[in-house]
């Protein structure tokens, strides 16, 4: 068990287990026998029943047990009492095998198969439910149960959310009682049932009985897991919502024309290395049906072009918040210095939707002007072949308030307008108000600041295109915690780097950037910088990140041509397989990789290969990493041939 240390046997303890082994082998090897030779007598299957007994983690003798009911059923279903004998011996069975082991996934998966055939008591089994609730009410494997058998009967979830609330009379640090609450609010919610239209209304009662719970027993963490998930219920839109796009509405945008297009100009003259233009469109919670049909985009060389639209996702290749795609510009438009007017329709046609299934049902409409430009660049704009440096005395700075014009109106226009969203967000935030004024009693214990923290942090996201206005007390609050609860340090540490980075502005506030410096941040992963279209310089020195895998996002940043991943950990850790289905680069499924063993000497660098394969970087820096060598520096040499600079090394 959890925690429990092993002690060692007496020996008359090893005596029994040795005997119980004995039997349980012979018994093990006599069962496979006749599965092996599907013998499927009254004697067989009694021997399974007692090798269940001893062991109901054999999924083995489960499987048999069904072949065997099977086979029986069909020889008498003209005979309703045999029938019900045979499916009334299995739940024995089962039974027998749950006193053995309440927790077994097996016996449970077993007895719903049998259920499934529709010839046992649902009454019978609430009943023997509420026997094994009163041994172990917590047990997720008989409310998982009990959710089964309450589908098959119809039972109202009214009815089960009485249960739930019974079961948490009864015991205030029931976790599953909580869990199966939250179930069965959303489907109430979500399909609208009497007393449960308005979701304020629900939400302000839960806030109130969990409220009890928590000033009951302040220690017990089953109170404070459904707290935080009545806030994440709070915060969550209910509707998918276009929140932000590149380019904004109105805006005026000018590229290089023709023999110009390499260069880097300022915030409205964009760095491309091809004559592809980005569109973007930032929802404030992953779509799917983001398509030409979907989306309609015309302008003066190409009207409802074909586009494609790809989500900007490492985690699903249907879905993302963020989508984009590119529109070509033609060769002989280069030429010109004509300007175009672009108009994106997102949503006058039916089709996008949220993973949660509700439809998006708030065209939006992006005009904007599209200029090519055929003045040269000013001198010392082309970086094509000079180094870039990160440092203090190469960028401008500009104290609050005194920002160019031309920013501070790029901001304002990023925000989309939503009526459904700003009316959504009054509740929402009297809610929190609510509690945030409540838990304040509670700041001298570690989960009031932390829930204090949380809360304010949510007011903040409520509005994520509006200045925060709560992260210095956030900030403070996570320092706190820090010292006082130093075992979840990393804990706070990370969240105070959100509050951070949340200072700088979300992601869909920045899809303008071109240039950005999150070097000496503690960061771990780079997840959701894929928004960022534009971006062509990137430093990431002096992170955290321990793999390849940590930068997957660059796969999807196609203007990136500048990126300083030095004095990280990449290379001093094990390779970070959670998102990858095999660690051999010959068998890897993610992605559409063409593997070139020219490249691999051996498969060390297979995952750099996957993340730095179709990128035009013309600078590169990774020194101070663990995997840096001469042989990978050959290796990214032959990678990247549009490679300038490695390490501040010319290339030849």
């Amino acid at each position: 068990m959890h925690g429990r240390p092993r002690k060692p046997l007496k020996p008359v303890d090893e005596a029994a287990v040795a005997a119980k082994a004995e039997k349980l082998r012979a018994l093990q090897s006599e069962f496979l026998s006749n599965h092996q030779n599907k013998i499927y007598s009254k004697e067989a299957v009694e021997l399974s029943a007692k090798l269940l007994e001893i062991n109901p983690e054999l999924y083995t003798a489960w499987n048999y047990r069904k072949l065997a009911v099977q086979q029986n059923l069909a020889q008498c279903e003209s005979d309703p009492e045999s029938v019900n004998s045979i499916l009334d011996e299995e739940l024995k069975v089962v039974e027998n095998a749950l006193r053995q082991n309440f927790k077994s996934y097996g016996a449970w998966h077993h007895r719903k198969w049998v259920l499934e055939k529709g010839h046992s008591s649902m009454d019978k089994e609430l009943g023997l439910l509420d026997k094994f609730q009163a041994m172990d009410a917590r047990n997720f494997h008989a409310w998982n149960y009990r959710r089964f058998v309450a589908a098959l009967m119809k039972r109202s979830d009214e009815d089960e959310l009485e249960h739930t609330q019974n079961m948490i009379d009864k015991n205030l640090s029931n976790y599953s009682a909580w869990h199966n609450r939250s179930v069965l609010l959303s489907n109430l919610m979500k399909k609208a049932a009497p007393g449960f239209t308005s979701k304020d209304e629900v939400l302000t009662r839960e806030y109130e009985l969990v409220r009890e719970a928590l000033f009951t027993d302040e220690d017990d963490q089953s109170g404070w897991f459904y707290h935080l998930w009545l806030l994440d219920q709070t915060v969550r839109s209910e509707f998918p919502l276009l929140v932000s796009s590149w380019p904004v509405e109105g805006s005026d945008i000018s590229l290089p024309a023709a023999d110009y297009l390499d260069g880097c100009a300022s915030m409205n003259v964009f760095h491309y290395s091809s004559r592809n233009f980005p569109l973007v469109l930032y929802f404030n919670q992953s779509v799917r049906g983001v398509n030409s049909s979907t989306v309609s985009v015309s302008c003066g060389f190409n009207l409802n072009i074909d586009l494609i639209w790809k989500p900007l996702s490492s985690t699903d290749s249907q879905s993302a918040k963020v989508w984009a795609t590119h529109l070509a510009i033609p060769d002989a438009e280069l030429h010109s210095s004509e300007a175009y007017q672009v108009e994106v329709k997102v949503g006058f046609s039916q089709g996008i939707v949220s993973t949660t299934g509700v439809a998006y049902s708030h065209p939006s409409q992006i005009s904007f002007q599209l200029h090519l430009q055929k003045t040269p660049l000013e001198s010392g704009q082309d970086s094509r072949f000079g180094r870039i440096q990160w440092k203090d005395d190469c960028f401008a700075v500009y104290e609050p308030g005194s920002a160019e014009p031309d920013l501070v109106n790029l901001l304002d226009n990023l925000t989309i307008k939503n009526e459904v969203e700003s009316t959504a967000s009054t509740w929402q935030a009297r809610i929190i108000d609510d509690e945030t004024n409540i838990f304040r009693d509670l700041l001298d214990c570690k989960i009031g600041k932390l829930t204090v923290a949380r809360l304010l942090t949510a007011y903040n996201s409520l509005r994520p295109l509006d200045k925060p206005v709560h992260c210095k007390e956030v900030l403070e609050l996570y320092s706190e915690l820090m010292k006082l609860d130093p075992s979840h340090y990393q804990y706070y540490k990370d969240n105070h780097s959100l509050v951070l980075l949340q200072q700088l502005g979300s992601f869909e506030k920045l899809l303008w950037v071109q240039m950005l410096d999150l070097s000496n941040n503690e960061l771990q992963s780079i997840e959701g910088l894929e928004a960022l279209q534009l971006l062509s310089q990137l430093c990431l020195s002096n992170n955290k990140f321990r793999s390849f895998t940590a930068l997957e996002s660059l796969r999807y940043l196609k203007s990136l041509k500048v990126l300083d991943i030095s004095q990280n950990e990449i290379g001093s850790h094990s390779i970070d397989t959670t998102r990858y289905l095999f660690r051999s680069p010959l068998s890897h499924s993610v992605g559409s990789c063409d593997w070139n063993i020219n490249y691999l000497s051996s498969e060390t660098y297979w995952e750099a290969f996957f993340v730095l394969k179709d990128m035009g970087l013309t600078q590169l820096d990774v020194a101070g990493n663990a995997i840096t060598s001469k042989s990978f520096n050959v290796f990214l040499e032959k990678l990247l041939p549009t490679l300038k600079w490695l390490d501040g090394v010319e290339v030849n």
